[in-house]
């Protein structure tokens, strides 16, 4: 019995284990799961009317199924044109799997980690597979008693989270491309969903959590509209721990079809609006403004990286736009509903310009091998649109002034919030990686990665 077989049977007693436990927690806790929960007390940091607005709901379950798109197919293209051609069933089967396991995951546990009241740290257990959501249907006209969403049912922000959680692990593939197990992949996935991106999610966004701008207890308020921190930083960080981990691969090739490549650029590009004015949680001059900022910046930084490639390397090439394209929808996420178009213009041409030099001279400067550029476009995006919204930030649009109207402090406040989401997903990727490499492990063989995993994993080859 080989020792991979071995440490699999191991693993398999103890999951079950673990889900028989989640099972009786539910059972000996709340057996009354049909009776109607309290109605939440509306006040403070809740709207007075806590009815849910059709037009809010209208609009929120549109991004849901705008930010599911950026996953399936936008990212599976996106990842899916930019490798070699014997490992482009993988990557795209990456992005479906992931998609699968982590909507499971997030039903059963991590939206009741990320978003409900417990700590400064996580959130409580009350929502475990999802028991006692309040709706608008038979429980007295109640929506949502979340504070960042009080005019749609839980059941739609459920949703719109999980689009959040679902594209956050997808996007760490990028950085292990072509040369991890698909074993590894799933439970390294699964386990960083639970430890690192629920704790990070709770931390900026859960009504308690100590970065939280929207929490008057917290240690730091950190802006953070659609994700810079809680998304892009943090599967920029884990996606560079992974290519460290694994190290390079043994053979590399251009990108097999830059026009996949170009269509995943575009569907992600349309569904960011999904991400960002979503975001706002109300169909209102926020989610407007948001579009706006989101739609500049895009713009700008995809063209500021095909003037420095172009006068760099002699020629633009359409990989390099969807990449430029991209960096800026990740730059603007967390500023998309506190800056205003000149802002956005900013962001935009400092994410084309550090961008490009994250996925050129910062990656030769290191030697790490990130396949496709996930650690130089979502961290170092994720890092200047985190910082830049502490410096442009809008009193009038997003209700708190940055630099150029004075708080210098909320630039501070912003550096602290990417150092600690910096460290934390390093040093917890990393002892992920390590359990997993102990009991799986993470790389497959050298006839595996010449042969191509389609075939060799999954028995499929694209023609």
């Amino acid at each position: 019995m080989g020792s991979g077989t071995y440490a699999r049977q191991r693993l398999m007693p103890f999951a079950v284990a673990l889900l028989g436990a989640a099972l009786l927690y539910l059972v000996f806790t709340d057996i009354a799961l049909a009776e109607d929960a309290a109605a939440p007390v509306c006040g403070g940091k809740i709207l007075e009317k806590c009815t849910p607005n059709s037009g809010d709901t209208a609009w929120m379950l549109t991004s849901v199924a705008l930010v599911l798109m950026m996953t399936i197919p936008g990212l599976g293209l996106f990842y899916g044109g930019m490798v070699r051609k014997k490992n482009v069933g993988d990557t795209v089967m990456t992005s479906f799997a992931v998609t699968c396991l982590v909507t499971i995951l997030f039903a059963l546990l991590t939206y009741s980690m990320a978003f409900r009241a417990g700590t400064p740290f996580v959130g409580g257990l009350d929502r475990m597979f999802l028991r006692d959501i309040l709706s608008d249907i038979g429980k007295g006209g109640i929506g949502n008693p979340n504070p960042l969403a009080a005019t749609i049912p839980e059941s739609v922000y459920i949703c719109f989270q999980m689009t959040f959680a679902i594209i956050t692990p997808a996007l760490i593939a990028g950085a292990f491309a072509e040369r991890m197990k698909f074993s590894a992949m799933l439970w390294f996935i699964g386990l960083w969903a639970i430890f690192v991106y629920a704790p990070i999610a709770h931390w900026v966004w859960g009504p308690d959590g100590f970065l939280a701008s929207g929490n008057d207890a917290a240690w730091v308020k950190v802006l953070d509209f659609a994700g810079g921190t809680v998304v892009h930083i943090n599967a920029g960080v884990a996606g560079l721990m992974c290519a460290i981990m694994l190290g390079k691969r043994r053979e590399t090739g251009p990108a097999h079809n830059m026009v996949l490549t170009f269509i995943g650029a575009a569907l992600l590009w349309v569904g960011w609006f999904g991400f960002n004015a979503g975001s706002a949680v109300t169909a209102g001059m926020q989610a407007g403004m948001a579009m706006l900022v989101t739609q500049i910046a895009t713009a700008v930084a995809a063209f500021t990286w095909m003037v420095v490639e172009w006068a760099l390397k002699g020629k633009p090439t359409v990989v390099g736009m969807c990449s430029g394209a991209v960096a800026g929808l990740v730059a603007i996420t967390p500023a998309s509903g506190f800056v205003g178009p000149l802002g956005a213009f900013a962001i935009g041409i400092a994410a084309g310009v550090f961008c490009y030099w994250g996925c050129t001279g910062f990656k030769r400067m290191f030697s790490y091998d990130d396949a496709l550029d996930c650690f130089g476009v979502h961290a170092i995006g994720g890092i200047v649109g985190a910082l830049l919204t502490g410096v442009f930030a809008v009193e009038q649009y997003g209700g708190t002034a940055g630099v150029l109207e004075g708080n210098v402090g909320q630039f501070f406040n912003q550096c602290i919030g990417v150092a600690i989401v910096f460290v934390y997903d390093a040093v917890a990727s990393l002892i992920i990686l390590m359990v997993v490499k102990m009991f799986v492990g993470l790389r497959v063989t050298e006839d595996t990665e010449r042969e191509g995993l389609d075939l060799a994993l999954h028995g499929e080859v694209v023609q």
